[in-house]
């Protein structure tokens, strides 16, 4: 009998153990529930179903559809398409009208075609991930060097940069102008957008040591490059151009010693413009025959190159070319490079050894409860650290730890795989970051605004809801406190308010708009957006209104809610706009509730004088 009995427990143990085994591995938290959707979902299925839905542009629609084919990739289960569980796309899973709204925003559809090809590449490489190790080899790296740089005369020598630069990146490269003629450029090319060739260029830095047509002596020439637009409006340095006095991150665009005679005795290898015996001589950062130390550094408004120390020139970013964009660094020409680095590139942190992980977690909000603020913050995928930085610092407020304040990061796919794969480990670890169905191009961030919205009146519940930047460091209790007093609880625009502002007709501008885009000389009243805050009803009807095809796009995402605002107010809603002077959108003052264009570093100090003193005190 008992012989009996052990046979039949063999059995049962052997018949029930791979189910067991099974249900342990598809809901463990390392490769369980996450992992176990992603790799069963098809949230941009919806853009292969539009048939029923109406259709503002229908040649634009053709174009997305015929991209997106039915959910049938190898690399995704079109059998189960339940997102339920995954947070982080909350926001995605309503955004299903975005092929409705391109209309005036620039590269919307390759946006959404590059997010599909992001999507399938992603959850390849999630299936592909066995072991920690190959996970490992996936890290964006912090720096890349290349010691010993040497190219084949003709040929340029190029650096991939996986990940794309950040604020606070840098390239350095090290050389000599060669005794040909010394001429060289170095180009910060971007990703190839679908359908064009060749590549964009970010930032083209051409040393012209003998001159060109429009310049006798050396002259420096910048510019920028992509195959729709071709190459913009020459900065050059030196140059008379008024547009040269302008500064870009508080530098001149070109250092007035540049091109100007000088007097001087010293006799060096390093000193690039003088001349033996103190007669004078024209300074010029490069010289044939000279080392020259040269580096080139990512600002918040541009990109400044700085030689054998001293800052020579900058370069304010052009429209759609931003800095996370750069996939490769090339230097050409006649220039016998010695060695190269980037530095400073963008990286997540190492996950396993954050000592205050679980502080830095934000919980899921709970159906049916009602936040007093929803923060939503504009970011780009590889701003890695400025997301923790944040965690770290104002996120820790106590109105956030007690939920009656949300605060998440909306956060668009990278063409980069790397990015994207970091991307997905820090939005299932942290639970504050809502992934959108689009690729992150600078001209979309008023799909942001709209998602933001979307959140926030459709995910969760919130009286009020407030637009920031990740490099922006604000006070949360303030803006509490600050919206608290207005007591109004509809038609609220709160902010730094500019009722008197025109468009910018600059084609290289960043803020370049077209007659076509706002025919009329002024915008209406709008909130800077480092930070501004709506009114639940706003951002209701906003969110309405894209629920029927009806709102207008345009792409500068503050002004974009002024025009929204105010079309509500010619519909009968009385509107409140309301000022607040302690909103600084250009840096950091004593007493700030917003300071914007603030590094890392600067918020972890401007933190830590807050804690001991209570005092808003900047850190610059």
């Amino acid at each position: 009998m008992w012989t009996t009995k052990k046979i039949c427990i063999v059995v049962l143990i052997t018949f029930f153990s791979p189910l067991i085994v099974r249900y342990l591995i598809v809901n463990s938290p390392v490769s369980g529930e996450s992992r176990y959707q992603i790799l069963h979902a098809n949230p941009l299925a919806w853009l292969s179903n539009r048939a029923d839905a109406p259709v503002a542009n229908p040649a634009e629609y053709a174009q997305v559809a015929a991209v997106v084919p039915a959910a049938a990739s190898s690399s995704l289960d079109s059998g189960d398409s339940s997102l339920e569980g995954l947070h982080w796309l909350d926001t995605w899973n309503h955004m299903k009208q975005f092929a409705n709204i391109t209309a005036g925003l620039p590269h919307a559809t390759q946006a959404i075609n590059d997010a599909r090809t992001a999507w399938e590449n992603l959850t390849t490489s999630v299936h592909d991930a066995s072991s920690p190790r190959k996970e490992k080899e996936r890290l964006c790296p912090y720096s890349i060097r290349a010691m010993n740089a040497s190219k084949s005369e003709g040929s340029d020598f190029t650096i991939s940069i996986p990940c794309g630069l950040v604020a606070g990146s840098s390239v350095t490269f090290i050389g000599t102008p060669g005794s040909l003629s010394g001429n060289f450029w170095v180009d910060l090319v971007g990703t190839a957008l679908p359908g064009e060739s060749p590549k964009p260029i970010v930032l083209h830095y051409n040393a012209r040591l003998t001159g060109d047509k429009l310049a006798e002596g050396p002259v420096i020439v910048q510019n920028a490059f992509t195959a729709s637009n071709g190459w913009g409006y020459e900065d050059r340095c030196p140059c008379t151009n008024s547009n040269n006095a302008t500064e870009v991150d508080d530098l001149e665009r070109c250092n007035s010693m540049v091109g100007r005679e000088e007097k001087s005795i010293m006799n060096s290898t390093h000193h690039t413009g003088a001349k033996q015996g103190g007669k004078s001589s024209t300074y010029f950062p490069f010289k044939q025959g000279y080392l020259a130390i040269a580096t080139l550094r990512i600002g918040l408004e541009g990109i400044h190159m700085s030689v054998d120390g001293k800052h020579v020139t900058s370069f304010a970013y052009r429209a759609g070319l931003e800095p996370w964009f750069v996939s490769e660094v090339r230097i050409s020409g006649d220039f016998e490079l010695a060695s190269a680095i980037a530095s400073g590139l963008p990286t997540s942190e190492d996950l396993e050894n954050s000592v205050d992980l679980e502080m830095l977690k934000s919980s899921h909000i709970s159906d049916g409860k009602d936040l007093d603020l929803l923060i939503g913050i504009f970011s780009t995928a590889n701003n890695f650290k400025r997301r923790m930085v944040i965690r770290r610092t104002w996120m820790q407020h106590d109105a956030v730890r007690n939920g009656t304040v949300a605060v998440r990061f909306f956060v668009g796919l990278h063409t980069n795989l790397m990015v994207n794969m970091e991307l997905w480990n820090e939005a299932r670890t942290y639970g504050d970051i809502q992934v959108l169905p689009f690729v992150d191009y600078y001209s979309l961030i008023t799909w942001k605004t709209l998602a933001i919205c979307i959140y926030g009146t459709g995910t969760v519940s919130a009286k009020y809801l407030m637009k920031t930047d990740d490099d922006a460091f604000v006070r949360v209790h303030e803006i509490q406190s600050s919206v608290k007093k207005l007591n109004v609880s509809n038609g609220l625009l709160y902010g730094r308010i500019n009722s008197d502002s025109s468009p910018h007709r600059n084609r290289d501008s960043k803020w370049y708009i077209s007659p076509e885009e706002w025919p009329e000389e002024k915008y209406p009243p709008w909130a800077h957006g480092p930070g501004y805050v709506v009114s639940e009803d706003i951002a209701r009807t906003i969110n309405t209104w894209y629920k029927t095809s009806c709102l207008k796009m345009f792409k500068l995402e503050d002004v974009a809610m002024g025009i929204w605002v105010n079309e509500m107010k010619k519909g009968g809603l009385p509107v409140r706009y309301e000022t607040d002077e302690r909103i600084y959108i250009d840096g950091c003052k004593e007493g700030y509730i917003i300071a914007h264009y603030q590094e890392p570093r600067n918020m972890l100090c401007m933190w830590e004088k807050l804690l001991r003193t209570n005092q808003a005190a900047c850190c610059n």
